[in-house]
């Protein structure tokens, strides 16, 4: 039997007598449409890239930092009522007039995180302080037990590290005697930095209330201001964003309480010290994806092995179990897949806006990126671009 070749068009390409593995073709093509997205992906990060590079050497990332931390109480304030809307559209929908469903919602949810606030404080500062105090022991610890490890290993190996041990040893009393002069110092630039922060908090909560009161109207006055032509697609795709950005960032939430929780429950078990503070450090650093687990776990490891070999290791493993937790129960049953992008790319992602925005940037790349895959996505529905650029070659048997 022969076999015909075809390509989009239909045009006749080759004819053999031999039988043609039409299935192998068919993956390889397949295959190729692959790269052909995986490139496209490469080439959007790579453009990213370059406009982050132009607007650092025009000093317009330096720009938009500063301005963002003079904005910040208004920013806070759009992403609370963003956050807050639906539930307050909830109420009206059920006939409570706009005014009292913000209100209903500001007492019930900043009630709820104060009283959560008034419970946990004490304990936490009682756990800071225990903690600042042990500071001197812990370094003391922590040079026993390098000392003990460095030791071990040159009488195992028959090798002389007296001089490495020396040097760690002197990098230890260092750095103890950095922090301990600089402690004082670095308190009262934190409490300069809570006091600005919170006043900050507060300007935003209360700009906040105005924007939820009004958030409907904000929207309606965008549209307005959009051509009518465009609005139908301006609302899908606004719709788009809003339950992709919404999803994540109400489930990173949840995810960081449970981690939270558990990781306190499991550092209190094993006996390490300030378990809340750990914990509290762990959930925060969780907000960063595959990173931030490991980051936060740092601290609590070390601080665990000076109090004990088997304390190290028990921390390690509670640490792990919660990870554990998160990866197949917490990310999945609350995350679900909400953001639908591939690990590389949330990888690639973060080590971009790490280098140009730091720490504050890794919290920022996989809602931004999500945002940006809805976009090219909306208009790729548009336009078609990509099938333009793959093509739909098929290999047909006749």
């Amino acid at each position: 039997m022969d076999f015909l070749c075809y390509n989009k068009s239909g045009d006749y390409m080759f004819k053999k007598d031999k039988k043609l593995d039409t299935d192998s073709l068919n993956e390889l093509i397949s295959t190729s449409n692959k790269l052909v997205k995986i490139g496209f992906t490469i080439a959007i990060i790579a453009l990213i890239v370059l406009i982050l590079s132009i607007c650092k050497t025009l000093h317009v990332v330096k720009i938009i930092k500063e301005l963002l931390i003079v904005i910040s109480p208004v920013f806070i304030g759009l992403i609370i009522a963003w956050l807050f809307d639906p539930v307050v559209q909830f109420l009206t929908n059920k006939k409570i007039p706009r005014l009292v469903a913000c209100i209903i919602v500001y007492l019930f949810v900043f009630g709820i995180l104060t009283l959560l606030f008034v419970i946990i404080t004490p304990s936490l500062i009682n756990q800071i302080k225990d903690f600042i105090s042990t500071i001197p022991s812990l370094f003391s610890d922590l040079k026993h037990l390098a000392s003990n490890v460095v030791n071990n290993f040159s009488k195992d190996n028959h090798i002389d590290l007296s001089g490495i041990k020396t040097q760690i040893i002197q990098n230890i009393e260092n750095m103890s005697i950095n922090i301990t002069t600089d402690l004082p110092n670095t308190f009262m630039d934190l409490i300069k930095t809570l006091v600005s922060g919170g006043m900050f908090l507060i300007l935003g909560i209360m700009i906040g209330f105005y924007m939820l009161y009004d958030f409907n109207k904000m929207n309606h006055l965008i549209l307005k201001v959009l051509p009518n032509s465009w609005k139908s697609n301006a609302k899908e795709l606004a719709k788009r964003i809003n339950s992709s950005l919404r999803g994540y960032v109400s489930g990173v939430l949840l995810v960081m309480l449970l981690v939270f929780l558990t990781q306190a429950i499991s550092l209190t078990i094993i006996g390490l010290k300030a378990p809340l503070v750990f914990a509290l450090f762990c959930a925060l650093t969780d907000i960063i994806p595959y990173f931030g687990p490991y980051i936060g776990a740092i601290p609590a490891v070390i601080v665990a092995f000076t109090i004990s070999p088997l304390t190290g290791i028990f921390c390690i493993i509670a640490i792990v179990i919660v990870q554990l937790l998160e990866n197949n129960f917490y990310q999945p049953l609350i995350m679900g897949h909400a953001m639908k992008l591939h690990p590389v790319v949330i990888i690639l992602g973060l080590l971009v806006f790490e280098h140009f925005f730091g720490i504050g940037g890794m919290i920022v790349a996989t809602p931004v990126i999500a945002t940006l895959k809805v976009i090219l996505t909306f208009i790729n529905e548009k336009i078609d671009f990509m099938s333009k650029i793959k093509g739909n070659e098929k290999i047909e048997e006749i």
